[in-house]
This record gives structure tokens, C-alpha cells and sequence, in this order.
């Protein structure tokens, strides 16, 4: 016997990590998206409730992500079930967290589990990029797929929604700070220099190429070097308020790496061990204090499992 509802949670996620523009991302603990699914008799997808967005949210089936998302995999499936709909946001929108992945994510995964698990999260990746192609215009897979798949992520290719899971150390540990500031992904992408030079584009490529061997060495002092970026963060730290002060502190003050998280404004920074991580959170939180801003804080290990079931 079905089911009659399906909750699944799915996390939020730092994309680029810095030298990975467009292919890396990272999941994270304690924040993210929820999403419960109840089988109607309709055949069709009704949104009854979004809570948590500040009302910014469209029920429209075929404007809202988690919707569309679902839409995609009923018609792979030559499926005609149909869901209501029930979103809780639990992360902020225009964050830098992967906020529209979250909560495509999280829908999907449910229907699929309705439906028996006929596809394995690998496949719902190219599923969860439709939900993304209407949120910010590009159907790419640094969010959706460790949101998903869980873990360090190396997106190879976004036409395929082709990913590789890369190792996790043990004792990387990841600060992420939300300045209560809104930056739309679009503003954000506006800032990108249309073309980049054949040196800045070396000096990214080998960042990746040693991210990831640093991450298979568990080479704490390489994966921090790697971690620069020379594409993205140069055009987009302008955007972000007292960034390279916080980056700074973050610095100082146990982080090996610091940079902004997928297009902003959050910021993260990748730290060894859980104390050095508190260290570093407290010291970038006082920044933001100290010019009278708000601020959120996560302290998370990678979240190895991505998207799960509520029971």
C-alpha cells in the first residue's frame, strides 16, 4: 500500500566552492528546503501551500520549480498521478545556498519515492535542472546535484547532467554567513566578464585540477590554495557588503579558504576541525555585527547524504 503523503527535506548547498565556477557544490547541514507530496485524484499538480517566503512565491504549476520539477519526471514516467503540493521554505530566497535547487529537489525526490524509486538519484539530477532552468535561466547542476547526491560534487557535464562525487575529509568543516541583504542571481551574473583571459583561465583550471587531488589526498594546505577563484569573485565581492573584511577575519581566524557561495551574497569559508570552523564563524559574524547588520550562521561537515525522507 502507498503512502499516503511523502515528506523529504533536502539541503542547502554551496556552489563554485570558488575555483569551480558552473561545476563544483558542496551540501551542508541545517538549513534547506521541505516538501511534502499527498496523491490527489485530480491528475494534476496543485500547489496548496508555501509557507516561509515571504509570500514572494507563485502557486502557477508551470512557474513554480517544485512543480515543474515533478511535471518533468510524471511525463518521463508517461505518469498521470497526481500530488498536492506542500512547500516550507527554511532557508532564505536569493541567498547563495541553492535556495530554488533545495526546493525542486525536495519535490521530486518525494514524487519518485511515491512512485516506487523507479529512478535512482543519479537520474533525477537532469529532472531537478528543469526547476533551476526557470529560476535563474540556466539549467545548470552545482546545486541541484549535491542537494540531491549529497557530498562534494564535480558537475562534468550540464548537458548530460553528467556528475562526479569527489572524496570528503573527514574533518573539513564549512562556516557559511547570510548577510540579511538580497542579491538577485541575475544581478549577480551581470557582473561576470563575458570573456576571460587565457592566463586567468590557466590559473582557474589548475585551481579545479588541484581541488580535486587535494580532496583525494586529504591535503588540507592544497585544498585551501585551490580554493581561490580568479574568475567569479573579482567582479561579484563588489556586490557583497564588507566581503573582503569578512573574508579577512574569516582568514585570521582558523579558515584556510574563504569565498563567496554560489552567486551570493553568502559567504562561506572551509575550515579543519569543528573548532577552528567556530573560531572563524564568530570572527566573520562580528564583522556584519559591528556595521549594525544582520546575519545568519551555519557550522556544518559536508552533508554526506543529500536529499532524505521525514518520516
Amino acid at each position: 500500500m502507498k503512502a499516503k503523503k511523502i515528506s523529504v527535506f533536502a539541503p542547502a548547498t554551496v556552489a563554485n566552492i570558488g575555483c569551480g565556477f558552473d561545476i563544483l557544490g558542496m551540501a551542508i547541514h541545517g538549513v534547506g528546503d521541505l516538501v511534502t507530496i499527498v496523491p490527489n485524484t485530480s491528475d494534476k499538480l496543485i500547489i496548496k501551500s508555501i509557507s516561509g517566503d515571504g509570500k514572494k512565491l507563485t502557486k502557477n504549476i508551470n512557474e513554480n520549480i517544485v512543480a515543474i520539477s515533478i511535471q518533468a519526471l510524471l511525463n518521463h514516467l508517461n505518469s498521470k498521478q497526481g500530488f498536492d503540493i506542500y512547500l516550507k521554505k527554511q532557508m532564505p530566497l536569493s541567498s547563495g545556498l541553492g535556495s530554488s535547487a533545495a526546493s525542486s529537489v525536495a519535490g521530486l525526490y518525494a514524487a519518485n519515492l511515491f512512485l516506487g524509486s523507479p529512478l535512482s538519484k543519479q537520474e533525477l539530477v537532469s529532472f531537478a535542472m528543469e526547476g533551476e532552468r526557470i529560476a535563474c535561466g540556466t539549467a545548470h547542476t552545482d546545486n541541484v546535484a549535491p542537494s540531491l547526491l549529497g557530498g562534494i560534487v564535480l558537475c562534468r557535464n550540464n548537458e548530460m547532467a553528467e556528475t562526479i562525487s569527489l572524496p570528503v575529509p573527514k574533518q573539513l568543516y564549512v562556516v557559511v554567513v547570510h548577510p540579511h541583504y538580497e542579491l538577485k542571481t541575475s544581478d549577480s551574473r551581470k557582473a561576470l566578464p563575458k570573456k576571460i583571459d587565457l592566463k586567468t583561465g590557466a590559473r582557474q583550471w589548475s585551481n579545479t585540477a588541484s581541488f580535486v587531488h587535494a580532496l583525494h589526498t586529504n591535503n588540507f594546505e592544497l585544498l585551501a590554495d585551490s580554493i581561490t577563484d580568479f574568475v567569479a569573485e573579482p567582479h561579484r565581492k563588489s556586490l557583497i557588503p564588507h566581503f573582503d573584511e569578512v573574508k579577512g577575519a574569516a582568514l585570521l581566524n582558523g579558515g584556510l579558504a574563504c569565498s563567496i557561495s554560489g552567486s551570493g551574497p553568502s559567504i562561506f569559508c572551509i575550515a579543519k576541525r569543528k573548532k577552528n570552523a567556530q573560531k572563524a564563524a564568530a570572527a566573520m559574524k562580528s564583522i556584519y555585527k559591528k556595521n549594525k547588520m544582520g546575519v545568519d550562521v551555519y557550522i556544518s561537515n559536508v552533508n554526506t547524504k543529500g536529499a532524505q525522507q521525514i518520516k
